[in-house]
């Protein structure tokens, strides 16, 4: 059984640049610590079916893991699913105009896999605290004035 995590923060910028620069995974190591290394690994432009290539830190520990966009609604919603060892995200993100800016939600399906099913409930926890700090993280980086 999956584990939902989800949450919502205002951006202030306009929906299209908070979409964009969400949907290029490339960006995430700007405003995640964690993800110390992510490129594409598709052909083309970003859009439905874009995968990535993403290595994290964790626990001490690299970890790889491959992210593909299986819904690209520009500028509305991302969905993903994420493999990494251990465990399956599947995600969706959307996007809203609101006044002064973009409303972003997320929700996270974690499907984790042998030994980490049993640590489901903790992972969840963690995982609930980590995506707050992360999307604080992006809302500073796009709020910051331009040099």
């Amino acid at each position: 059984m999956s584990k939902r995590i989800e949450g919502d923060i205002v951006i202030k910028r306009p929906v299209e640049e908070v979409f964009d620069f969400c949907a290029d995974e490339r960006n995430e190591p700007r405003y995640n610590p964690r993800i110390t290394h992510a490129e594409q690994t598709s052909s083309g432009p970003i859009g439905p079916g874009s995968q990535f290539h993403a290595e994290m830190r964790t626990m001490g520990r690299k970890m790889a893991m491959t992210i593909e966009w299986t819904a690209y609604e520009r500028p509305r919603r991302l969905a993903s699913w994420t493999r990494l060892s251990g465990m399956d995200i599947r995600g969706d993100l959307r996007f809203d105009p609101v006044a002064g800016g973009t409303r972003m939600r997320w929700a996270w399906y974690l499907e984790p896999h042998g030994g980490l099913k049993l640590m489901g409930p903790m992972i969840t926890l963690m995982g609930r605290r980590q995506e707050r700090t992360i999307w604080a993280s992006l809302k500073r980086v796009l709020e910051a004035p331009e040099p």
